[in-house]
């Protein structure tokens, strides 16, 4: 690419044709270094002065206090940019509020293009060629203000800009909802099943009746899966494996895979519920409920294949209960190789149950929870997807 083509971007608002031009951050941009209080200095009164030391005290690209100062050193004021200058370098955020800046941090006064700008800088890995090779990763005022940048007219930047900080205001959205509906799952959880009572705090209307206290192994038949090697990439049949349980579903593309095909009675049903009993103790208690059908049953996970009196969905819901993964750990053994739970042990575990009828009635319910969910999570990713698209084709 020659010069003039790259002072034009490939997707460009109508009614602009002037070339870009090629200039340094500081000469368009204020930009002050941070520097660190005293840490005797330091507070967790939220009357004296938010402190901004790094990374960790940002969160959505924005602030979030964290740690207060009485000392004054060096200020953002509210609106300006903050700039991670130690690793990770390239983070940038905005400040809602005036602020003390530690020498972590650097302030940039810059429109919303040069924040949509920053933020395409960090994901093109802009400053690595300045912090790779150092011991402690950062950059410093001379390479931030020297950094080469390309800007349109003013008007161009404020279109840019606002297209970009909207689709920012969309994705944050949504992740708030998705973040509001997973809070909910997780209170109704503890609340829609059977405590120590016998009753749930929060039941659907028309049912009254005591849950009934069983052992695991009474509701579902645990059985093992086929034994031998599953590779990623080779073989005509799939198997399950521990890497396959992916946020409580079975991930099809982290299966295994063999030449050799298993017996017919370790081909998983629909409404089967894989359980992780062994391997380390963050895997361990991980469930997942079959909704594939053509797929064997590997090592190292449990299957449990449902009685006629005992929902699928409501049980693979109730075993992902904080008090049911809670047990798992506490059972483990960690002190043989790989972590694990005794099947033995596992299908003594006590569990309550409704009537069938209600067991449906709360599966359901969570089901339709969880497409919830999954379906802000996929337009989260199609937003994302979407502003690296732009972040890609709108910037010279």
């Amino acid at each position: 690419m020659n010069d003039t083509q790259a002072k034009y971007p490939q997707l460009r608002f109508k009614g602009f044709a002037d070339p870009w031009e090629q200039c340094k951050l500081g000469d368009v941009a204020k930009i002050t270094m941070g520097q660190s209080p005293n840490s005797k200095n330091y507070t967790d009164n939220p009357k004296d002065h938010i402190l901004v030391q790094g990374n960790a005290d940002m969160k959505d690209g924005q602030v979030h206090p964290r740690i207060w100062t009485t000392e004054i050193t060096k200020i953002a004021d509210k609106g300006d940019l903050i700039l991670s200058v130690r690793a990770p370098v390239g983070d940038i955020g905005k400040t809602s509020y005036d602020v003390v800046i530690g020498r972590g941090v650097a302030a940039i006064k810059g429109n919303e293009f040069i924040f949509q700008l920053l933020k395409r800088m960090k994901t093109v890995g802009y400053w690595t060629k300045y912090s790779t090779g150092s011991t402690f990763e950062s950059i410093n005022s001379l390479e931030i203000n020297n950094a080469v940048i390309n800007l349109p007219k003013e008007h161009e930047q404020n279109k840019v800009g606002k297209i970009l900080s909207y689709m920012d205001h969309a994705i944050t959205l949504h992740e708030e909802k998705k973040r509001q509906l997973e809070r909910l799952k997780s209170a109704l959880l503890q609340k829609m099943f059977a405590n120590k009572s016998g009753y749930p705090v929060v039941r659907f209307e028309g049912f009254s009746d005591e849950w009934e206290e069983r052992k695991l192994g009474d509701a579902v038949s645990i059985s093992s899966g086929v034994t031998g090697d599953a590779t990623l990439q080779d073989g005509e049949y799939r198997l399950t494996r521990i890497e396959s349980i992916s946020q409580g579903t079975l991930n099809v593309a982290r299966l295994g895979f063999t030449n050799k095909k298993p017996d017919q009675k370790y081909l998983l049903n629909l409404g089967d519920i894989l359980y992780s009993n062994i391997n380390s103790l963050s895997h361990i208690g991980k469930v997942a409920l079959v909704d594939t059908t053509g797929i064997y049953h590997g090592i190292n996970l449990l299957r449990f294949q449902m009685r006629n009196d005992v929902d699928s969905e409501f049980l693979f819901q109730r075993l992902n209960t904080t008090p049911m993964k809670n047990w798992a750990v506490s059972h483990a053994n960690p002190a043989v190789s790989q972590a694990s739970i005794n099947q033995t042990e596992l299908s003594k575990q006590p569990i309550s149950l409704p009537t069938i009828t209600e067991q449906q009635k709360i599966g359901s319910f969570f089901k339709q929870l969880d497409k919830t969910i999954a379906l802000h999570q996929r337009k989260l990713d199609l937003l994302k997807e979407q502003k690296k698209g732009f972040l890609q084709k709108m910037f010279v």
